[in-house]
């Protein structure tokens, strides 16, 4: 149209393209070498950032957890891979260099890899002064040494925190073990002993490489034999000798055994001897002889044998009592019975009339007898001689008979407790005194004569002097 104005479209001007985000291979392969995912991060990608990161921590706590050389293994790939994906991922640009990137990179991975380094370092040393200290059977050292494992020992060498870990659990073992074994040095308990045995024997099934430690806690032990208590050492020598090998290093406190027990258990016999067990005594004696024949303290043993023998013999005889008439007992140590001499006697039952005898004839202590006299209730005997008697009450007459006093008597050997005489003493006396008192109206017809000290002699002697 005329004078129309033409419009012509306005030209488009393309936006500029945004410049790409600059990549440096190096720079992300040092980030990642971190662990920690500072490669993606200088390279924008914040999301495989956070994953890697969050596997890492994973993977870091099941090595922590579960300490395994395979594990480790797996830590090591896990950081080659991330380092070389970090390399991949950066090549996009071939040759860019981003310092920035790099500085920081660097400023993360080397003190990373550095407190890496040195705590493993450090690992190592630990591991070598502990292995030293095992090695010499030094469970304080080495305690001393495991105290010094942290977390980042756990994190740089986990397999190594596993192998100190069972030195603690050893070194826990055998403590509890020794605490055991010195209950069983102080009490003579063997049921403590045996735990402590017991506890010996779990570290060196389950937990090798720690015999030497557990030779230490069995030395300590043995060290402690003999005891101050006799009897206690023998009770502990005892079990000692009655287990059964276990073919380990326990088994070597056996030869403890003949180097303590003979003169523990002759100890313990004297022990036993003064508190008058003499039972006890005895069976320790004889344990002795038994168990050690020919050893120099044998000779002691045998004489501790036969005055244990003798002192239980006694000791019965003497518990007895008056009980001896019914129950005759030996007492071996008491003097042989002899015909025609005096033969010591106790005399238990009836004893009227006995202390008209002469003294060394008696004895209230059996353990000097030579008999034991045992007497019955006093009877009748032989008439000596008949009289008339007149009772001044009734005025009755008859004839009173007088008798010797008759008693029975069985007397014994002490020394082999067998009946040696077994008689009815009579002694005489005097007759017919001029007036008796007596009971009744009439006169008894019978009457005992009045024994003099002589009389009695003459009747006990072919009982005690025969």
């Amino acid at each position: 149209m005329p004078g129309a104005t033409t419009w012509l479209p306005h030209p488009t001007v393309p936006a500029p393209e945004p410049e790409p985000r600059p990549r440096d291979a190096v720079a992300a392969a040092i980030g990642n070498a971190s662990l920690l995912s500072i490669g993606y991060l200088l390279l924008g990608r914040r999301l495989l950032a956070l994953l890697t990161l969050l596997g890492t921590a994973v993977l870091v706590s099941v090595v922590v957890a579960v300490p395994s050389v395979w594990l480790e293994v797996a830590v090591l790939v896990w950081w080659a891979a991330m380092t070389w994906h970090g390399w991949h991922l950066g090549s996009g640009r071939a040759g860019s260099v981003v310092r920035r990137h790099r500085r920081v990179a660097l400023a993360v991975a080397v003190p990373v890899l550095l407190v890496f380094g040195l705590v493993r370092f450090d690992a190592a040393r630990l591991e070598g002064n502990v292995t030293e200290a095992r090695q010499q059977g030094d469970c304080a050292r080495a305690e001393t040494e495991l105290a010094k494992v942290w977390f980042g020992h756990r994190v740089a060498d986990a397999p190594m925190t596993l192998r100190t870990d069972r030195t603690v659990d050893a070194c826990r073992r055998l403590r509890e073990a020794s605490g055991r074994l010195d209950a069983a040095l102080a009490e003579g308990d063997t049921d403590a002993l045996g735990e402590g045995f017991r506890g010996l024997g779990v570290v060196l099934a389950a937990l090798p490489g720690h015999d030497r430690m557990a030779d230490v806690a069995l030395d300590r032990f043995l060290d402690g034999l003999p005891t101050e208590d006799a009897c206690r050492t023998s009770s502990l020598t005892d079990w000692l000798k009655a287990r059964k090998p276990t073919g380990d290093g326990r088994d070597r406190a056996a030869t403890a055994v003949p180097r303590v027990a003979p003169a523990a258990l002759l100890g313990c016999g004297d022990v036993r001897m003064a508190a008058r067990d003499f039972r006890v005594a005895q069976q320790r004696y004889q344990q002795l002889l038994d168990d050690h024949p020919g050893h120099e303290l044998t000779g002691k043993a045998q004489e501790g044998v036969t005055k244990a023998r003798l002192a239980a013999e006694l000791a019965h005889v003497r518990n007895l009592h008056g009980g001896y008439c019914s129950r005759p007992a030996a007492y071996s140590g008491a003097p042989e019975f002899r015909r025609g001499a005096v033969n010591r006697a106790v005399v238990w039952g009836n004893r009227q009339h006995v202390d008209k005898l002469p003294g060394d004839w008696l004895t209230h202590d059996v353990g000097e007898a030579v008999l034991v006299v045992c007497t019955g209730q006093t009877e009748f005997g032989a008439p000596t001689q008949t009289c008339p008697y007149r009772s001044t009450r009734s005025g009755q007459v008859g004839s009173v008979t007088f008798r010797k006093i008759a008693i029975p008597v069985k007397a014994y050997e002490l020394r082999t407790g067998k009946v040696v005489v077994e008689t009815r003493v009579e002694i005489g006396g005097t007759s017919c005194p001029g007036t008796f008192f007596a009971s009744g109206d009439g006169p008894p017809p019978n009457r005992y004569v009045s024994p003099s000290d002589g009389d009695v002699r003459a009747g006990y002697a072919a009982v005690i002097a025969p």
